[in-house]
């Protein structure tokens, strides 16, 4: 699978995948507003690990954003944010404990006990 912008594709080598799971979770929220919608993803500074991940649901992305699409879904990275992510899983766990978008990260070092942040 190929991680493409707008105009550009880029090669695979270490793609961020988007599960089943998170792609489903998408359309269902989609469908629900009653407008196609995106999961933008993206790593800022701070959290208690270093960096933390921002998760957004937009309509559009920006012309220099990656989009990764699975099963009618798809998310966007910016390509600030990409490096961090590199060979990472988007994916959606719906558990007992809550519902949430989960960043399985190989390039995490550590994580806080939460999850959202992480250190390189």
């Amino acid at each position: 699978m190929a991680l493409e912008t707008n105009t550009l594709t880029r090669p695979a080598a270490a793609p961020v995948v988007l599960t089943a799971s998170a792609a489903k979770r998408i359309r269902e929220i989609g469908q629900t507003e009653g407008r196609a919608l995106m999961l933008r993803v993206a790593v800022d500074g701070g959290g208690c690990s270093g960096f933390q991940y921002r998760f957004d649901l937009v309509e559009a992305g920006e012309p220099e954003d990656v989009r990764i699409e699975a099963e009618g879904a798809a998310a966007l990275v910016d390509e600030v944010s990409l490096p961090f992510l590199l060979g990472a899983e988007i994916d959606f766990i719906d558990a007992l404990a809550g519902a949430e978008f989960k960043i399985r990260n190989p390039n995490a070092k550590s994580s806080c006990g939460c999850g959202v942040s992480f250190s390189i």
